[in-house]
């Protein structure tokens, strides 16, 4: 899978992501974060199960060469031993960050813990922001994935099937993370085919989406839900009836809500309460363009 899909994971909006070439010229601007983008296979000599592997050079390599995206902090920590769902912390903001490593992996979808720990972790606002990493068969770093955890809403965890009867933990019910319910903001490119994403750009794209930590959890999961609505539109400035062309997929992800118009229009309020979109007029509206490169 090349870069591209990771950065966007939708191809509707390839090209509404950075251009490597217009993040060489950010890099050029602000200077990139020297990483080695290479882990230490060494490390892994007394392990044999892949997923250990995995997890144990990863997060080596996080540890030893990841910035804090939420502030100026240079190195972000390994997090206590048995930190449910924790895998890096920052020192300084004490932000927290899971971190999902993966050879391949589906750009519309990936594989979670627990549904209900997650459901929970969500609904309590404990949901740490999540990194997903891409290595290439010589355990180099390809592309890393940074989406806040404001944006990690119930609409966006999929219910696995329970696991069957013979198995260890019969019952059992995961869940995944719908990577294509994530609103473009919330898709933040760190590491782009190798290519490394300059940390002020990395940091201005982690900052406009701070505001929405200050709604509550059972709003928030609206708000970010009709500003992925917006995004897909893909215009800069749309109407109230645009919105509404999604009532029906917003219905079926928040089905207890049988008012969907009023909440859409409550959420367009919040979204500009908070500085992502702006009123032009009665029933229009105008989103910031910064996601829209030439």
């Amino acid at each position: 899978m090349d870069g591209a899909v990771l950065a966007t994971t939708d191809a509707r909006h390839a090209r509404m992501r950075l251009s490597l070439t217009t993040a060489r010229r950010f890099e050029g601007v602000f200077g990139a974060q020297r990483m080695n983008l290479q882990c230490r296979p060494e490390l892994a000599a007394a392990y044999k199960a892949g997923p250990q592997i995995t997890r144990v050079l990863t997060e080596e390599w996080a540890a030893r060469e990841l910035y804090c995206p939420a502030c100026d902090s240079r190195r972000l920590l390994a997090a206590k031993a048995n930190t449910p769902a924790v895998d890096l912390e920052c020192p300084r903001c004490n932000q927290l960050f899971q971190l999902k490593s993966l050879r391949n992996w589906n750009p519309r979808r990936i594989v979670d813990a627990g549904y209900d720990a997650m459901i929970g972790a969500i609904r309590s606002d404990r949901v740490p922001n999540l990194l997903i990493l891409q290595y290439s068969a010589d355990w180099r770093v390809r592309n890393l994935l940074l989406i806040p955890r404001v944006f990690l809403s119930e609409s966006a965890i999929e219910r696995r099937k329970p696991l069957a009867s013979g198995a260890r933990r019969a019952g059992w019910v995961g869940c995944n993370i719908l990577l294509g319910q994530i609103a473009l903001d919330g898709k933040i490119a760190m590491i782009v085919d190798g290519t490394i994403m300059a940390e002020q750009q990395v940091r201005d794209e982690f900052s406009r989406t701070h505001e929405l930590a200050r709604v509550p959890p059972p709003l928030r999961g609206w708000a970010v839900d009709v500003l992925g609505v917006v995004r897909r539109l893909e215009k800069r400035h749309f109407s109230l009836r645009d919105v509404y062309q999604f009532e029906s997929e917003l219905q079926a992800a928040h089905p207890l809500n049988k008012n969907v118009r009023p909440k859409i229009r409550q959420q367009l309020q919040v979204l500009r309460d908070i500085g992502l979109i702006k009123f032009s007029a009665p029933g229009r509206y105008t989103i910031d363009s910064v996601f829209a490169r030439p």
